[in-house]
């Protein structure tokens, strides 16, 4: 049976499936829609980031990218609902935390901007925000992050995100595909983010992706792509072996290491610089095992190459740091690369600007 039969075959035993969780999305929707399941809106504003596909948008460069922009205006409560945290209900960030006790994602934004947000995760984003409230009164703005979906709290601000690589209108449902409801479900966000757009996009793309989504004109659209930063050693080290991919030559040997969603944008970048490279993906947020970092080092051990590196992203990186059976003799070669969002010129407009009038 060749792999075109098998899919046919896949397709036609998901499809009622398929059909059977777009109807209760649609019911769930339409209860909200009559007010029959309620909203809560708060005194605070809120800005809601998320996607209508499962994974892999880039919300949380995107949540990083508006905390560093807007928390000189605002004192900023980040709330996230902390996916695959050994943890339940409500959990307000501090330095005795790890990853397992926040999630990857907020641990990594807590570790970078602890100083000036208050974070916590919980499930229940109504819940969260009251309990954030009495502990810390200041906060004058809330983001929360991965929240397109749940509607229990009203947002001021609806961001949603899609992949420039996956575009949601060449999609389907789940289980048949990666969407979490139709594509109609942007037209409740204020701003459509297409995300990791190559620097180079053209024109045609712009149109071409403006087309296919077909907002409303009540939904302002913007593009955004990754940059990444010089590596990062995961371990303090005292002398750094490599501070810049551009020392890297076909002489040397990388392996990349990922637990993300889609990795496939970070190793194209590092396979730029031409080093022999080979891949070794996990499950999105995976928790590294003792028998997953011995067989990394044997792999390692036995690469070729005058220098050889491990190379992970910033997201595995935390999970990483914080594991007890990462192999100490590995400490020195493995670095992660720093990413951040910068947004495309798009037809004059500017993202910050665009929230900050829909923030009032």
């Amino acid at each position: 049976m060749n792999k075109e039969t098998k899919k046919m075959i896949i397709d036609a035993l998901m499809t009622p499936f398929s059909y059977v969780y777009g109807a209760v999305v649609e019911v769930r929707n339409r209860l909200f829609d009559m007010g029959l399941l309620k909203q809560h809106h708060f005194d605070v504003p809120v800005i809601s980031v998320g996607n209508i596909t499962v994974g892999g948008t880039g919300k949380t460069p995107h949540v990083e990218f508006l905390i560093e922009r807007l928390s000189s205006r605002y004192k900023i409560g980040v709330l996230s609902r902390g996916y695959k945290r050994a943890t339940s209900g409500f959990v307000l960030a501090n330095e005795s935390l790890s990853p397992k006790d926040l999630g990857d994602e907020p641990y990594q934004m807590y570790r970078k901007y602890g100083g000036i947000i208050t974070l916590a995760v919980c499930e229940d984003r109504v819940k969260g925000i009251k309990e954030m409230l009495k502990i810390d009164p200041t906060i004058t703005l809330f983001l929360l992050d991965d929240a397109l979906q749940n509607r229990y709290v009203a947002p001021k601000v609806n961001i949603a995100l899609v992949d420039y690589n996956r575009p949601p209108y060449r999609d389907r449902l789940l289980p048949l595909g990666r969407l979490r409801e139709p594509l109609r479900g942007l037209l409740r966000s204020d701003i459509v983010v297409v995300t990791k757009c190559p620097s180079d996009i053209k024109p045609i793309n712009f149109r071409e992706m403006a087309n296919g989504l077909d907002l409303y004109p009540a939904n302002d659209l913007f593009f955004s792509e990754f940059r990444y930063a010089d590596p990062t050693p995961v371990f303090a080290l005292r002398n750094a072996r490599l501070h810049s991919l551009s020392l890297l030559s076909q002489r040397d040997s990388v392996l990349c290491v990922t637990g993300i969603a889609q990795p496939k944008p970070f190793v194209k970048y590092i396979r730029a610089y031409q080093p022999k490279v080979k891949v070794m993906h996990f499950d999105d947020h995976h928790y590294f095992s003792r028998k997953d970092f011995a067989y990394i080092m044997d792999y390692f051990n036995r690469m070729p190459g005058e220098q050889k590196y491990i190379l992970t992203t910033e997201k595995d990186s935390v999970r990483i740091l914080n594991n007890p059976y990462f192999p100490p003799e590995l400490r020195e070669y493995i670095y992660y690369i720093p990413v951040k969002v910068d947004f495309l010129p798009y037809e004059g407009k500017d993202f910050v600007s665009k929230v900050l009038k829909l923030l009032g």
